[in-house]
């Protein structure tokens, strides 16, 4: 199982838009947390059938494509509730800008 740091560590990957970094935490630990992430770096590879795979596995609703930044947002969340949520700046049309540090 990933520390809760490695997942925090996940969920920034994912912001950034660097899914198979992000993969290579979530992908092995089977907390329902990392599940929903693991489900979120198949929405960012763009494979939706692997996503609602991992959706299911983590008991939570598929929310559809469209929906990666405000579920990046809300793992954030979970994983981290003192973090800061990316202002909009930090995306462009719905994905996460990889041109920002």
């Amino acid at each position: 199982m990933s520390s809760p740091e490695s997942l925090r560590c996940a969920v920034d990957l994912l912001a950034a838009g660097n899914w198979e970094g992000a993969h290579a935490i979530v992908q092995d630990d089977p907390s329902p947390l990392a599940a929903w992430m693991h489900g979120i770096v198949h929405l960012l590879e763009g494979d939706v059938s692997n996503a609602r795979y991992w959706y299911g596995c983590a008991g939570r609703a598929f929310p559809g494509e469209g929906a990666v930044r405000e579920e990046i947002e809300a793992a954030r969340a979970a994983a981290d509730p003192q973090a800061r949520a990316p202002a909009a700046a930090d995306w462009r049309d719905g994905k996460p800008r990889l041109d920002r540090q």
